[in-house]
């Protein structure tokens, strides 16, 4: 990556990097033994993909598109009918967003907890420290696009039952989270403890969900509240972009906005959908930010003049780098008759957007500017509040 330094410094994303951080579908690479549960009976067939980050891989040998931390880590998990992810817990935040497939989520250590049957659109903010696992019930094609919170995830602990049918297959798991495999040559370590199941006592104390309180952390597409006037940019030409909070507050300047679930996750997601020629006008911010097209085509363009836009198809992804000026245009609407595109930003506050000078001097001239609060406001009221204006 390149830098041009003018009045301000501008961060230039270069063609190479642009192509770094593209994620086409056809870029994922699967990992078939990635966790210790790879040659269980009903769980022999997964496929783990790791985009930003490792995730909770256990294989040394996952492929990862992008290192870099991003305070948060993408992937996705796919399975053919009837296979299962088996019960494991997680430390920090694990979302599921749906694209495209029918997966039964069960939760407690013996899975009898609480079952929810998810299907496409769907995005799932399962709670850490409580036992989860799923089945594909329907096309082989089923993907769960994932996300985790934190660079750092901890790994995961594996339920009592799982370590010990891994073990009769010759598989175990060192404290450090290494994947050892007894029957492929793997010595057992001497200087690293291996994982033992969780004491009884200790699951015993982990909380309790009733179905009721786990469908309030299951946003539908039908629970998306969209705002048309969540952006500074959305009554302008080519700026008619809808958002829907998810998860945290997000980049929305709709005051009034609020979003499904508010629990600090250390990132926030919201849905974006748009109809043809029309998206978000240039801006940026100092975060980490991930896009997913769900629906349509789009174009991102990075920089100032001259621009670089890469067009990005269903279950592509592009990792925007902090600082950088981005513009969304939707090319092509999707099935739903709008495109979709699932935009996921780092940290667990609010995200400030800073609008290219051209946006906020033709916003303007509509009698729209954004407040102290960075929330949108009448210019006409605030030349009579403020001396700043």
């Amino acid at each position: 990556m390149t830098t041009e330094h003018t009045e301000h410094t501008e961060l230039t994303v270069d063609a190479a990097e642009i192509e770094r951080r593209t994620v086409r579908r056809s870029d994922w690479v699967a990992c078939n033994a990635a966790f210790i549960d790879c040659r269980t009976p009903g769980s022999d067939r997964k496929e783990n993909y790791a985009f930003i980050g490792g995730g909770v891989s256990q294989n040394a040998s996952q492929f990862i598109n992008l290192t870099e931390p991003h305070g948060f880590n993408t992937g996705a998990a796919g399975m053919p009918n009837g296979i299962s992810n088996n019960l494991h817990l997680h430390f920090t935040a694990e979302v599921f967003v749906n694209l495209g497939g029918e997966f039964r989520l069960r939760w407690g250590v013996d899975g009898k907890q609480g079952e929810y049957v998810s299907t496409d659109g769907d995005v799932i903010t399962v709670p850490t420290w409580i036992f989860r696992g799923f089945t594909n019930e329907g096309p082989d094609d089923g993907i769960l696009w994932t996300v985790l919170g934190r660079d750092v995830t901890g790994g995961i602990i594996w339920g009592p039952s799982v370590l010990k049918e891994a073990e009769s297959h010759g598989l175990h798991l060192t404290a450090d989270n290494r994947l050892v495999d007894t029957v492929a040559g793997d010595e057992l370590p001497e200087d690293v403890a291996l994982i033992k199941p969780m004491k009884a006592k200790y699951i015993d104390e982990l909380t309790t969900y009733s179905v009721e309180e786990m469908r309030r952390r299951v946003v539908q597409p039908g629970d998306r509240v969209y705002s048309r006037d969540a952006l500074l940019c959305a009554t302008l030409p080519g700026g008619a972009a809808e958002l829907a909070l998810v998860i945290g507050y997000g980049m929305t300047e709709d005051r009034r906005q609020v979003p499904n679930v508010t629990e600090p996750h250390s990132f926030n997601v919201a849905w974006v959908r748009a109809a043809a020629e029309e998206g978000l006008l240039r801006h940026r911010h100092d975060r980490t930010q991930a896009l997913l097209v769900t629906s349509g085509r789009w174009a991102i363009t990075l920089n100032g003049d001259p621009a670089t836009t890469v067009e990005l198809g269903p279950r592509d992804s592009f990792s925007v780098p902090p600082g950088a000026w981005r513009a969304f245009r939707c090319l092509e609407e999707g099935p739903s008759g709008a495109g979709e595109l699932l935009v996921v930003n780092s940290g667990d506050d609010r995200v400030y957007l800073e609008w290219a000078p051209e946006v906020v001097d033709a916003a303007r001239d509509t009698d729209r500017m954004i407040d102290p609060n960075g929330y949108l406001a009448p210019v006409g009221v605030m030349v009579t509040a403020t001396e700043d204006d």
